[in-house]
């Protein structure tokens, strides 16, 4: 779990709640109906229109990343690679036939079977790439439906200040009706901005860090995977593999 993405959500907000509070303003002056409907519908709106549907419904399908990404523990991974090149070494690539049946990671239970049924490292390489290329094509597709909406919504704020000024316009003889009309105004901004800035940008980079992770990976998988069809020496493949780790994986 990711506790930061959390962490930080608390935190920008509690700030900007705190500083409202310290200007002596009131946290129920800044929750206006009108403008949380005009700048989320008109932002989703927006980004519906720029992004292909199955685009769309993967991008909400990843938003869960940013709390719980997908298991990656490279350390354990090197473990798993050079005890498969040790069962290769003893008993040929055939022997590794039963550990890819009771692989549970999807990626690596294919590059087991590529290399049980005695490809070519090369070619083996070269069909694991794609696939690795292609996912992360379409997981970045989907970050950037945040990072769109993260584009249209100050903007769309924008719009909402200028129709609840356009509001108080239309009722200078009422006094009464101007204060709703000018909330509207600055709270649409001030969602317009919020939302961006606060969520749905860091939202898209963050799922975009979480991708990257996930594609080095795969990519330390694939050179694994390759150099047992190779017939690497175990060793020589886990100092290989070592190097991709990092503190943050």
């Amino acid at each position: 779990m990711d506790v930061l993405s959390l962490l930080g959500l608390v935190v920008a907000v509690g700030a900007i709640l705190l500083g409202n509070f310290l200007e002596g303003g009131h946290a129920d002056s800044l929750i206006q109906l009108t403008a949380f409907v005009i700048v989320t519908g008109g932002t989703l709106g927006a980004v519906m229109v720029q992004t292909p549907l199955a685009t769309f419904f993967r991008a909400w399908r990843l938003l869960p990343w940013i709390i719980h990404p997908p298991s990656m523990q490279l350390r354990e991974m090197v473990s798993k690679v050079t005890l498969w090149s040790n069962v290769a070494r003893r008993e040929g690539l055939l022997g590794l036939e039963t550990v890819a049946e009771n692989e549970s990671q999807e990626f690596a239970r294919k590059g087991l079977q590529l290399l049980v049924d005695g490809n070519e490292p090369e070619l083996i390489r070269e069909i694991m790439e794609v696939e690795l290329l292609a996912t992360e094509q379409r997981d970045m597709d989907a970050a950037r439906v945040f990072e769109g909406m993260g584009g249209y919504a100050p903007t769309i704020g924008i719009i909402g200040a200028v129709m609840g000024l356009i509001h108080v316009m239309d009722n200078l003889a009422d006094p009464a009706q101007l204060g709703g009309g000018i909330a509207v105004a600055f709270v649409a901004t001030i969602y317009g901005v919020g939302m961006a800035n606060l969520v749905l940008l860091p939202v898209a980079n963050k799922l975009k860090a979480v991708i990257r992770r996930r594609s080095t990976f795969l990519e330390m998988l694939i050179e694994g995977v390759a150099a047992i069809a190779e017939g690497e020496n175990p060793r020589t493949i886990e100092i290989k593999l070592k190097g991709y780790s990092s503190p943050s994986i």
